[in-house]
């Protein structure tokens, strides 16, 4: 999955937590050898989806947290990695 494509809508209803939770649980399967090649595929590429849509709820975060510190006057931020 591209980065720029569009996370489907059932992924981008999970909170960063459950997407999380999920993608754990998917490298696990994928770690421990004991899943198909098509299923592999599979499981990869929801995998991608649902590290696409916990980097962008982390982008999200930290613009909101480079708000709040910028509206309180002197504190400083510094650009998150989030990748």
């Amino acid at each position: 999955m591209a980065e720029n494509q569009e996370v489907p809508e059932e992924i981008a209803a999970l909170s960063f937590e459950e997407a999380l939770q999920e993608l754990e649980k998917i490298v696990e399967k994928l770690d421990s050898g004991q899943v198909d090649l098509d299923q592999s595929i599979d499981i990869y590429s929801r995998g991608s989806a649902l590290k696409q849509h916990c980097e962008g709820k982390l982008r999200n975060a930290q613009e909101r947290v480079d708000k709040i510190v910028n509206k309180n006057g002197s504190l400083s931020t510094q650009p998150a990695n989030v990748e």
